[in-house]
């Protein structure tokens, strides 16, 4: 069995205590939480520890805090020259200290506490500094999914961002859409068929032919009547960036 510690208690952790704990390749020896409650639905007692002291050697030690202090945590570990590695997005692999082995563990999906998800699909993006480190991380990422990919640090930034637009910045839209639905006595359920046949739309297409509406038609008629039915400033000056955006297929306005 392959032996991990996570270091951290929040949405990432939780979701990657639930998922390793169903693998039949890796045991998780230990995990470190500030407040040892939070982690007592997930995982026996006598695992869980609060002091950076208390860590023991492990094949993996997985750091799942915030970008701001990842460094940090990564100086108080107890131990040199073990693998350590951090699920940030964004972070470079060298933030990371040296004193030990360095790697990042990616899990590309977006996370909520009390949401299930099916952890076989979630891609994983691995970064090692020697190749033995990297195996050792696939064997574990393809422990839990089918798919695994090698990311360097440059290429994971440029997957954060584009992350963020399909992503959190899609959430925010459909959050906008809500309102206005509530504003107008609609349900937003009405809204949830089309969300879904949109996001399986790109399983067979790609989204520049899966785009449809009055932007890419040049619908101004219609255009300027969503305009003149938006009363909220900033919805209206995000509908007219997104239908510049359309319009111009993505080229710099």
């Amino acid at each position: 069995m392959i032996q991990i510690t996570i270091i951290g208690s929040g949405n990432v952790a939780q979701h990657l205590i639930k998922a390793f704990s169903a693998s039949k390749i890796v045991e998780i020896k230990q995990v470190f939480s500030r407040k040892k409650e939070a982690l007592l639905h997930l995982i026996d007692s006598e695992k869980i520890v609060t002091d950076f002291q208390a860590l023991e050697p492990a094949d993996l030690h997985i750091i799942s805090v915030s970008d701001n202090v990842i460094a940090e945590v990564s100086e108080q570990l107890p131990f040199n020259n073990q693998l350590v590695v951090h699920t940030s997005g964004t972070s470079s692999i060298e933030l990371l200290n040296p004193k030990n082995r360095r790697g990042v563990f990616y899990p590309l999906q977006t996370f909520s506490k009390n949401k299930q998800i099916d952890y076989s699909i979630i891609p994983f993006c691995l970064e090692a500094e020697n190749t033995a480190d990297f195996k050792l991380l696939e064997t574990v990422a393809k422990s839990v999914s089918t798919a695994v990919y090698s990311i360097s640090s440059e290429q994971r930034k440029a997957l954060h961002v584009a992350a963020v637009f399909v992503s959190n910045f899609t959430n925010h839209l459909y959050q906008m859409g809500q309102e206005i639905c509530e504003e107008n006595q609609l349900p937003f359920a009405v809204l949830r068929p089309l969300i879904q046949e949109t996001a399986d739309k790109i399983n067979a297409l790609d989204p520049i032919d899966a785009q449809t509406g009055p932007a890419i038609r040049h619908d101004s008629n219609t255009i300027e009547a969503h305009l003149a039915f938006l009363q909220d400033e900033n919805k209206k000056n995000i509908y007219k960036i997104l239908t510049q955006s359309i319009q111009h297929n993505g080229k710099k306005l």
